[in-house]
């Protein structure tokens, strides 16, 4: 039998955190819950969880403080917060703080399996239809495998860099925004107002995997974004 993956539920009100380890429980994960904070912080530190299930409104540290401190010790964990503040500038200061994605309460338990589902295949937790191996410039990348190979060399990456990657050989020529890649890459909605370093830190981070300047193959379009030219 395959491995359960572990979601860490992060809410303070009793009835809400039981029906959501529940529903996650029915639909094959193994979720922990926790209702404060700083219990939340620290088994989100302590152990790898596939998914952070965070609520804002949380005692003794709150869900933006807890989502920005993971966010920047573990990059690379997946966040959905979960929050009765539905405001613009809520979820701004959410996706600021380093969230992947948002529910805002009440939601339907469709709405919510989907998107757990949706983050976790984009986080690679999850199998995806299996696609073609591409060329990015003179690395051919191998989506089901998530390695790169120029022949001599092999480079593991991460599903987010598979993803940028193919999302720059789709548009080869034209340049793609940073909010482009915060809605096609990261999957957020309402990037309008958003101001984020994240893509860019990201972009450094795969070039010095590739070995890329900021001219070739992927060009640096200041104040506009990025453009593969290869």
């Amino acid at each position: 039998m395959a491995t359960k993956l572990p979601i860490l539920v992060v809410e303070d009100e009793p009835a809400i955190r039981s029906g959501l380890c529940d529903v996650l429980v029915f639909h094959g994960y193994a979720p922990t819950g926790v209702e404060s904070g700083p219990d939340g912080l620290r088994l989100a530190l302590a152990s790898d969880y596939a998914l952070i299930l965070l609520d804002l409104m949380l005692p003794g540290l709150s869900g933006f403080d807890v989502c920005r401190e993971v966010r920047a010790q573990r990059p690379d964990q997946a966040i959905l917060i979960l929050t009765a503040r539905g405001s613009e500038d809520d979820v701004l200061q959410g996706f600021r703080c380093g969230a992947d994605d948002y529910v805002t309460k009440p939601f339907s338990v469709s709405e919510l399996v989907a998107r757990v589902e949706a983050l976790l295949r984009r986080a690679g937790q999850l199998p995806r239809a299996d696609a073609p191996p591409f060329h990015f410039g003179a690395w051919q990348i191998d989506p089901t495998t998530r390695a790169a190979s120029d022949g001599a060399t092999t480079v593991e990456l991460s599903r987010r860099e598979v993803d940028m990657l193919a999302l720059f050989v789709r548009e080869r020529g034209r340049i793609v925004s940073r909010r482009a890649l915060l809605h096609e890459v990261w999957g957020m909605r309402h990037v309008e107002q958003i101001q984020t370093r994240t893509v860019d830190m990201h972009i450094v981070k795969l070039r010095r995997k590739l070995g890329m300047t900021e001219a070739a193959p992927l060009e640096t379009v200041r104040g506009e974004g990025y453009r593969f030219t290869g």
